[in-house]
């Protein structure tokens, strides 16, 4: 339990470059707050402790703002930073060294008693206030951008963005950092709208050379002089 701890503190100072003392990180980041309490809370849901694992999990929501059902299954360096408005479903599946920002949503999309919500691989970054909805996959290394809407599932280390999401990158194949760097994330619409303005130049410009005559054909004036002279 003791490394557990240790291992989470060393998590918050490496997610998050705010973090200064140790104290702090105790006393002052409700995302590891929530983490615990659900640590706690999944313990006596799968003891069949159900009403005391959902108490457990609401008393941790009057306090941190993270909802996450304590039947979800959460790996090992798991982060929240900042936390608010967070909400994990009951069948949602978190692999190690995952990153979600404040207010993203993991939620389900039927109500029968299913696989329901997302199973999110390791090295995820969620950007803040995105929403996965359904039994998706995210593979490993992806990055969901801020906002985004995601239905589909998510191949292993692509960026998406947009509502609904669509993958954005990476343009070169390589994978990508655990990083989300939101002023840097690609546009695929604005990649679209570029692709398509390429085109157009091409063809604007093989029509222009189809309307000029070549040297091997008659002028117009050529023709009325000949028509003239006959």
């Amino acid at each position: 339990m003791l490394e557990r701890l240790k291992e989470d503190i060393q998590t918050a100072f490496a997610k998050d470059p705010a973090a200064r003392t140790t104290w702090e990180v105790l006393c002052c980041y409700p995302g590891l707050h929530a983490l615990w309490f659900h640590r706690v809370a999944n313990w006596l849901w799968r003891q069949k402790l159900l009403f005391l694992g959902r108490l457990v999990s609401h008393v941790s929501r009057l306090l941190t703002g993270v909802e996450i059902h304590p039947g979800a299954t959460i790996g090992r360096r798991f982060f929240i930073d900042h936390g608010m408005g967070v909400v994990i479903g009951e069948t949602t599946e978190i692999g190690d060294d995952v990153l979600v920002y404040q207010g993203a949503v993991l939620g389900g999309t039927t109500t029968r008693k299913v696989k329901r919500h997302p199973t999110i691989g390791n090295d995820v970054t969620i950007g803040a206030g995105a929403t996965l909805l359904g039994a998706i996959t995210v593979g490993d290394g992806a990055r969901i951008g801020a906002g985004s809407v995601v239905i589909q599932p998510v191949p292993a280390g692509v960026t998406v963005v947009g509502v609904p999401g669509r993958i954005a990158g990476p343009e070169n194949g390589e994978p990508i950092r655990n990083h989300l760097s939101h002023d840097k994330l690609p546009d695929p619409v604005l990649r679209a709208i570029s692709e398509l303005q390429a085109q157009q130049s091409m063809l604007e410009a093989r029509v222009r050379e189809l309307e000029q005559p070549s040297a091997s054909e008659p002028q117009p004036v050529e023709v009325a002089r000949t028509i003239a002279g006959g």
